[in-house]
Order: C-alpha cells, then sequence, then structure tokens
C-alpha cells in the first residue's frame, strides 16, 4: 500500500505539473482548426497515459479493435472512471465529448478542454439539451469527429450498474448514424474520484456496431444488453 501511495503522489504531481503548461497551449491554438486544436492539445493525454503506465502500472489492452469503422460513429460507453476518458483518445480517432457544461469552468483542465470542441449541455433543462446533442452532434459528425457519450450520466463503481439513458441513442436515430458499444474495467485500478491508482491491466471491449433501426428507446436498449453483458464478463476474468 505505501508503494501505490507513492506511484499517486508522483503521479499526481506529474499531472499538476504538466496541466497548467498545455492549457496555455490550448488556449494558443484557438485560431486554428478544430482537428488541428484536438491533435495539438491532445498530447496532453498521451504524456498522462504515460505516466499512469510508466509511474502507476496501468496498462490497457483493446478487444474488438476491428469494429472501429473508419466513418465517425457514436460511441456509447461505460463509465467508471477519469481513465476512460483520456485512454479513448488513444485508441479511438479524434473525438468530441457531451458532458456538463461546468466542467468548462475548472481552471487550466477546463480550458484546455473547451479548445476540444465538446458538447457542453446544461442538464437542468434535459429539453434544451437534447435539442442541443442533436444540433451540435450533427455538426461535430459533419467536421470528423466520433462523439463519446456515457449513456449512465455519472461515474459508476465496479460491479454496478447505473440508470442508462436515451439521449445518445436519440441523436443516432435522428442522425442516422451508427452506434458503437464500449465495455470496460478502468474502475478496478483508477477509481471515481480516487486518489489512489492501482496497477493493473484495464480490458476494453469494442462490440459491433449497432445500426439506428427503430426507435431511440429499442436503440438504448440494445445498447445497454450489450455493454452490461459484457461487463459480466469482464468481471468474471
Amino acid at each position: 500500500m505505501i508503494l501505490v501511495v507513492l506511484r499517486s503522489s508522483l503521479f499526481a504531481a506529474f499531472q499538476l505539473l504538466l496541466t497548467p503548461v498545455f492549457a496555455v497551449i490550448a488556449l494558443l491554438t484557438f485560431p486554428l482548426p478544430a482537428l488541428t486544436r484536438y491533435r495539438i492539445i491532445t498530447v496532453w493525454t498521451r504524456w498522462v497515459m504515460w505516466a499512469s503506465r510508466v509511474i502507476c502500472g496501468i496498462r490497457y489492452r483493446v478487444v474488438g479493435a476491428e469494429n472501429i469503422p473508419k466513418d465517425p460513429c457514436i460511441i456509447l460507453a461505460k463509465h467508471q472512471s477519469a481513465w476512460e476518458t483520456m485512454g479513448f483518445q488513444l485508441i479511438f480517432p479524434p473525438q468530441v465529448w457531451v458532458l456538463k457544461k461546468e466542467l468548462l469552468r475548472v481552471p487550466f483542465f477546463g480550458w484546455g478542454l473547451a479548445m476540444l470542441s465538446p458538447i457542453a449541455i446544461d442538464r437542468s433543462s434535459r429539453r434544451q439539451a437534447l435539442q442541443q446533442l442533436v444540433e451540435q452532434g450533427q455538426h461535430r459528425l459533419v467536421a470528423g469527429f466520433f462523439i463519446v457519450i456515457f449513456p449512465e450520466g455519472t461515474r459508476i463503481a465496479p460491479g454496478k450498474r447505473g440508470k442508462y439513458r436515451a439521449g445518445g441513442a436519440r441523436l443516432a436515430v435522428q442522425t442516422k448514424t451508427p452506434v458503437l458499444p464500449v465495455a470496460h474495467n478502468a474502475g478496478l485500478c483508477w477509481g471515481k474520484n480516487a486518489f489512489l491508482k492501482y496497477p493493473g491491466l484495464v480490458t476494453v471491449s469494442i462490440g459491433p456496431l449497432i445500426q439506428p433501426d427503430g426507435d431511440a428507446e429499442t436503440l438504448a436498449r440494445r445498447v445497454e444488453d450489450w455493454i452490461e453483458n459484457e461487463m459480466q464478463h469482464l468481471d468474471a476474468r
């Protein structure tokens, strides 16, 4: 445990030193095209992921990488920790995330995040948030970005199951965009809001594309069924 505390402390110090520097770099990329900004700013992610592997001993493997399409799609994924928000950037093509707008106010981190063209919604107004999701989601897809959505809406502890929302499925149906379901067990190494990071192997399992046939509720259930069934396999391993 002492080694875990030391490693986690060193990792936190690394992030603390790196993030303000890249926040400034991110702001300087403002005049550049969105995809160019993404490639520059996400160098921060590559450094943090490198540190999580070298310092904390968190490795990862991908199952089903052949299912990732060439054209942009909507990624609906399990949400357990902050790890996947960074790990996905190394696994999938350029992407944007649907997130709560309050995150953009976080000093340094939020400033850099704002330059990555996220879909920052106001959760207090559900109807307005859905309209914003569809309008901005269509724009991001046309611009060449994949869209990452965590349908449970918040981080869920390993072995638990949250309530799946149909917003991502509605976006898929209205834009006629396929959905890529993703399961993973990152929470075993990097817990929700946890300072301690434990060494281990994160498995990211990518399912086959699901076409947006039928209504949003049916699509949402198909996605939920695949993710939760796959989570049982990951937990069993």
